[in-house]
């Protein structure tokens, strides 16, 4: 079984102290970062883009986790990919030709994630499943933060593990959206091994944040 890894969401994070925060998530033993990159027109939010991502990356080692909710996606993968994002993840409702940005995403050296949408079928993405380097699974709609989780998901992590394990595949199944400590359990023991988490990591516990990580990656 995977290492599972945690990616906070920095979505959550004070945006006034983001170079701070992602320090302090480093300290506090986060596996990666993750960066929801809204557009407000594939999802109803707007956030950040490159420009920023290119300033964090360069007083931070720790991998970063670039979600990219934009579309069309197509034309902004090699923006991303010079800002520093490290894993590049992108939705197939977003690009007009799914394996053209997926060899995209591989020519500038980056690992590929495909994000999956609640209501988005595993089919869409089976003949790629050799060729990405991890599934985002979403158990919420994408948009916002601190939505409650749906756990109808769960099933979908479920035949994804299974499609893994017969076909002897090296994927890593992540998981966003709504994730807390009554429900991290049943993610893990559906198939994935990185948790995505926000409001969980940056406000339980009076915001101990080395507490939080540390809780979500026990069994």
């Amino acid at each position: 079984m995977k290492k599972i890894q945690i990616s906070p969401s920095i979505l959550s994070a004070d945006f006034s102290q983001l170079g701070n925060e992602i320090k302090r998530l480093e300290d506090a033993g986060a596996d990666m970062i993750h960066v929801d990159v809204m557009d407000g027109h594939f999802v109803p939010n707007l956030t950040i883009g490159p420009p920023v991502i290119k300033a964090l990356k360069k007083n931070s080692s720790i991998i970063f986790d670039v979600h990219l909710m934009i579309s069309p996606v197509h034309k902004y993968i090699e923006s991303f990919a010079d800002a520093g994002a490290d894993i590049i993840t992108i939705h197939p409702e977003a690009t007009e030709d799914l394996a053209s940005s997926i060899l995209k995403i591989k020519k500038f050296k980056k690992k590929v994630g495909i994000s999956l949408n609640p209501e988005t079928k595993i089919d869409v993405i089976l003949k790629f499943l050799d060729q990405i380097d991890l599934i985002l699974i979403m158990s919420v709609n994408p948009g916002f933060g601190g939505q409650k989780f749906m756990p109808e998901v769960l099933n979908k992590i479920k035949d994804l593990k299974k499609i893994q394990l017969e076909n002897n595949l090296d994927f890593d199944i992540e998981i966003d959206g709504g994730i807390n400590f009554d429900n991290y359990k049943e993610v893990i023991e559906a198939g994935a091994n990185i948790i995505v988490s926000g409001t969980t990591i940056f406000k339980s516990n009076n915001g101990d944040i080395k507490k939080n990580i540390e809780l979500l990656k026990s069994k």
